[in-house]
């Protein structure tokens, strides 16, 4: 039986890979990967070749019982998502619990990650943090994240991170500052990239910027 390696890759700069995320890149048997393309393209900078294949949201569960077939043959396998650390508001929790459920090793190789890379550098308290990925896109659903996270700042004084896209951005800012408009508020975007940036503010002030419609968002709220 072999062991399922949840392998973190790099958020923008190809140099933030661990040695031991290369290590484990060579030398595995396959590579399971959530962007095919961008995966070929890392493994490719730093000189290894190795079969990958796809494994995705849409795909994940079809593809479990392949994978553990796989696993309990002896192949070695590494999960990577297309960027930072897999599982996280990413493709591979299913497999993780399937492979524990049958009892396949599972070893995490950390590395980079989006949310402790712009909590860090926020300037909001880092002390006591919570991460909710994605809000929700129906109103309803939307709505009642909001009044949880009312109830949550009721009791505690917590930094909140999401992860948003940049075509809906916008529509995320006015809605907070429709809710929070004078809590703390930090952008990152891009990170580790060349254009990254940081813009900090109250709500309200931030949700009126014009914000681009690429790259990759993260949002602190306190």
């Amino acid at each position: 039986m072999s062991t399922l390696y949840l392998v973190a890759t790099p958020i923008g700069n190809l140099k933030d890979i661990t040695l031991r995320a290369l290590e484990t890149l060579k030398e595995v048997d396959l590579v399971l990967a959530e962007d095919t393309r961008r995966t070929r393209q890392l493994l490719s900078h730093y000189n290894i070749s190795k079969p990958i294949e796809s494994f995705h949201e849409h795909s994940e569960e079809s593809k479990i019982p392949t994978v553990l077939e796989k696993l309990n043959a002896g192949v070695e396998i590494a999960l990577v998502s297309d960027a930072g650390t897999p599982t996280i508001s990413d493709p591979g929790f299913k497999l993780v619990r399937e492979c524990l459920k049958n009892n396949i090793k599972v070893e995490p190789i950390p590395g980079p990650s989006a949310i402790l890379t712009s909590l860090i550098a926020s300037g909001l308290p880092t002390d006591s943090f919570l991460f909710l990925g994605y809000l929700p896109k129906k109103r309803g659903k939307q709505d009642a994240m909001l009044d949880f996270l009312e109830l949550v700042w009721s009791k505690r004084a917590v930094t909140v991170i999401f992860f948003e896209s940049p075509y809906r951005i916008k529509k995320t800012l006015t809605d907070f500052a429709r809710r929070f408009p004078q809590r703390e508020l930090v952008v990152g975007r891009e990170l580790t990239k060349v254009h990254e940036e940081f813009i900090r503010g109250k709500v309200m002030e931030v949700a009126s910027k014009e914000f681009p419609t690429k790259g990759e968002f993260t949002i602190l709220l306190h």
